[in-house]
């Protein structure tokens, strides 16, 4: 696997990384929490977003593909879930047929390192029940729950915090 910074030339394999992979809790959510999380991951202006606001990290198999990715938003982008003060993680994305072989680890810890050589203080994260493996990774890595939020797409979500 090869690590790269992805770019706006990646935005359609983006995109479709992360509908075919969030596709998997279609079924947990009600169809119009379904169809309102799938808006936000068809979106153009969704990808565009990140992709300039942020330090982005793909991962690539042996024939080119992108199979996961994961982008660090730097300090001074505050959104009603993040303080300004916060740089934080957005779309941690692992192809399910890649799942298991540490791409996710390895993404986040990316991240992490950027968020360290850059000066950032403080990395946040949302997640939510339907995520346990993420779960998992971020608090092996040492993220812990700050606090839990109002229900999203009727599921519960959690508020996660690392102090660098």
């Amino acid at each position: 696997m090869i690590y790269r910074k992805g770019s706006i030339n990646d935005l359609n394999e983006l995109k479709k990384l992360a509908i075919e992979t969030w596709s998997q809790y279609k079924h947990e959510l009600t169809r119009e929490n379904w169809e309102t999380l799938k808006g936000i991951l068809s979106n153009d202006k969704t990808w565009v977003e990140v992709l300039t606001n942020s330090y982005s990290v793909v991962c690539v198999n042996e024939v080119n593909e992108i199979v996961g990715m994961s982008f660090l938003v730097p300090q001074g982008n505050p959104t009603e879930l993040f303080d300004k003060n916060w740089c934080y993680l957005r779309f941690v994305t692992v192809d399910r047929n890649f799942t298991g072989q540490g791409i996710g680890r390895h993404l986040t810890e990316k991240c992490i390192q950027h968020a360290r050589e850059t000066g950032e203080k403080t990395i946040a994260l949302h997640t939510s029940e339907m995520m346990n493996s993420a779960r998992h990774i971020y608090e092996s890595l040492g993220f812990t729950i700050l606090k839990e939020l109002e229900p999203r797409l009727g599921k519960k979500y959690w508020l996660y915090t690392l102090e660098l």
